[in-house]
């Protein structure tokens, strides 16, 4: 495990850049960097860019040289590679296109909503999570936003996250945000209601055994749990960047709970399509995470733990 840099050989602005990765976890990438006294705006998803002149001053500080090649085969291999779909100059056309498949003639609420998702303290909840919970909700229903019958459910997907401080009243106020914006955007108010009343399901993703269409968007919402390893390695590490405030002690704990508390439960979706596709794999992913959290949490002193 290692913070990697390949040779200088990605030209810009006047001059050839380096890639500086961690095939090991995003923390440890952004501690070195900052180290380092690298800005975060040379940060991109799953690299920092550093100009050539500090090619040499990196290695001296601990930077591992190795070819571009093995660069992206380590960062690949360790899970924390983001995929060029999941870039954000990939994804406001898709997202931009989605939106005015589901709302025609609303492009200014689609930009709003999409500025939203955009912001720079969202390290998990962003566009690619919206990306995967509509694409998601594709899987599930067997259509696209384009089917009048589901136009609700994929409304509550774009709206469920709009509001993101990693707050308890966070989905509480999305909930509020869709019914005011899509009322303003001319929206019948039982359709603005219904909105509403699906992104608040997403507080604990438990609806109603006969409330199908809350059912398909707490699922589509908890696919990212099913993710290929490397792929859920990945939206690991970026949770842990959301609270990167917090000690690794106090996160591991908080998380493991949630963790066990899902593990706990009889199914993790409640559609039939949801357990087919994703069940399965989202017990070994958790189970997995649940391994490598307990070697974070160190027993305080003088506590009962044993």
């Amino acid at each position: 495990m290692a913070i990697l840099i390949d040779p200088p050989l990605w030209p810009a602005h006047g001059t050839i850049f380096s890639h500086l990765v961690s095939d090991q976890s995003l923390t440890q990438l952004h501690a070195f960097a900052q180290a380092q006294g690298l800005p975060e705006r040379a940060f991109d998803r799953d690299h920092y860019d550093v100009p050539q002149k500090r090619y040499e001053t990196l290695i001296a500080a601990g930077a591992q040289p190795v070819s571009a090649t093995e660069l992206v085969r380590r960062l690949v291999r360790s899970g924390l590679r983001v995929p060029a779909r999941e870039r954000p100059e990939r994804l406001d056309a898709v997202l931009r296109a989605r939106w005015n498949a589901l709302l025609p003639n609303t492009q200014d609420l689609g930009e709003d909503l999409l500025a939203r998702w955009s912001q720079g303290h969202r390290k998990y909840h962003d566009r690619a999570h919206l990306l995967a919970v509509l694409t998601g909700l594709d899987a599930l229903t067997g259509t696209t936003e384009k089917s009048p019958e589901h136009r609700g459910i994929y409304l509550a997907a774009w709206f469920h996250d709009a509001v993101y401080q990693g707050l308890a009243s966070d989905e509480r106020e999305s909930a509020s945000l869709a019914r005011e914006l899509l009322t303003d955007a001319g929206l019948a108010t039982e359709l603005s209601a219904e909105v509403a009343r699906l992104v608040e399901l997403t507080i604990k993703h438990d609806p109603a055994p006969d409330d199908l269409p809350g059912q398909l968007l707490c699922d589509a919402d908890l696919e990212v749990l099913a993710r290929a390893p490397g792929a859920y390695k990945r939206y690991a590490a970026a949770v842990r960047e959301e609270y990167a405030h917090v000690s690794d002690a106090a996160f591991a704990a908080g998380r493991s709970t949630i963790l066990r508390e899902l593990l706990a439960t009889t199914w993790l979706y409640s559609t039939t399509r949801a357990r087919e596709l994703w069940e399965s794999a989202a017990r070994e992913n958790i189970t997995r995470e649940l391994s490598e959290l307990a070697m974070l949490i160190t027993p305080h002193p003088g506590s009962n733990n044993t």
